[in-house]
């Protein structure tokens, strides 16, 4: 497509490089050696100064680079504008007075601190704040995001659903990737019992700071909301450490595993077919296994520093039972999932477990 003679001008954008979990040196290699491949044709990329980010894409041709802490003015000046539409949309939706909205935008402009995302989540939440309440709840929202972010992590330790959001948060925090809200409900336990997939919905919107909804995938809003719950915020997401979380959605996995895979799981018939072949049922029985296939032996492992005697040996006995009844089933859901490759460094990962964390008599 880059090589087609027939392309017009056209602009590749790719945001927040240092938010790719999966294969960023291939990406990164990829528009290095992509980006002199026509003429007709622009990346711009983003991200935090990583070194690692910088060194490979300085082998790029015809390279630009542009700081943002170097081009300040620019950036607030797209602050200001963004603020100003923000308001506008406020004003429209709420009624205001032009003195109103003049009001809610000076107090944004003067605490921004020039950061697009405050500005967001500020707007966002006075959207639920009745009009009348407008200016008393914008003098509460301290400026900078960190003091944002904690303002808001109080309100959720506050609220009624302080424990089960705490989950969610924490949950979502060391998942290695964004899940569907199916499959949060069944990797949190204390989903459980909640009776449709809307409550889970709701639960997640009572998260709204940190959280967000696209296409019925959760999502952090930022990778700074994420860092905050690591860093600021460990000991109310994480109370028993974050080992603890990886040690439930691994206990979790296997129980999801255990109830639903089973042989020839997509009634196949002929499960020697190449995975190509493999049509997807309307109804996907691993619609909810896919993420315990693939990663609970990785949520095992993160746990491994929590486990005490007792806690070692109920991880083993669970995990051998898992691996005599349904091994091969695993390997089953596996191929489906298109993730045998990753079958292989999982059970090297679990192996290498075993040598260091298991006692004589785990081991026997």
């Amino acid at each position: 497509m880059l090589r087609d003679v027939s392309l017009s001008t056209t602009y590749l954008i790719i945001n927040a490089l240092d938010e790719c979990v999966t294969n960023l040196p291939e990406l990164l290699s990829f528009i290095a050696r992509q980006s002199s491949a026509s003429p007709r044709v622009k990346w711009i990329v983003s991200s935090r100064n990583w070194p690692a980010i910088e060194k490979q894409l300085e082998t790029a041709e015809n390279e630009i680079r542009l700081s943002l802490e170097l081009n300040a003015e620019s950036v607030a000046m797209a602050v200001e504008i963004f603020i100003e539409r923000k308001v506008c949309q406020l004003a429209h939706e709420k009624g205001f007075k032009l003195e109103m909205q003049d009001a809610v935008f000076q107090h944004l402009a003067a605490n921004a601190n020039n950061t697009f995302l405050w500005v967001a989540l500020v707007c966002q939440d006075l959207q639920k704040t009745p009009k009348w309440n407008v200016l008393n709840k914008l003098a509460s929202f301290p400026p900078g995001l960190d003091s944002l972010y904690k303002q808001m992590m109080d309100q959720i330790s506050k609220s009624d659903g302080a424990k089960i959001c705490q989950q969610v948060l924490a949950s979502t925090a060391i998942l290695y990737r964004p899940v569907t809200i199916s499959e949060l409900a069944a990797l949190v336990e204390q989903l459980e019992d909640l009776d449709d997939l809307e409550s889970v919905r709701e639960i997640v919107s009572f998260c709204g700071s940190f959280l967000t909804l696209r296409e019925d995938i959760v999502y952090f809003v930022h990778q700074s909301a994420k860092d905050f719950l690591f860093t600021k915020a460990y000991s109310k997401a994480f109370p028993d450490g974050s080992e603890a979380v990886h040690l439930a959605i691994f206990l979790r996995s296997l129980t999801i595993l255990s109830k639903t895979l089973h042989r020839d799981i997509y009634s196949l018939e002929a499960p020697g077919c190449p995975i190509e072949n493999v049509k997807l049922p309307k109804t996907d029985p691993l619609e909810v296994s896919q993420y315990p296939c693939v990663y609970w032996i990785d949520h095992l492992y993160e746990s491994k520093d929590l486990m005490s005697s007792v806690g070692n040996l109920q991880a083993a006995d669970v995990v051998n039972d898992f691996l005599k009844k349904k091994y091969l089933y695993w390997l089953e859901g596996l191929s489906l999932c298109k993730s045998v490759g990753k079958g292989v460094q999982l059970m090297e990962k679990l192996w290498l477990l075993v040598q260091v964390c298991c006692t004589s008599s785990t081991c026997l």
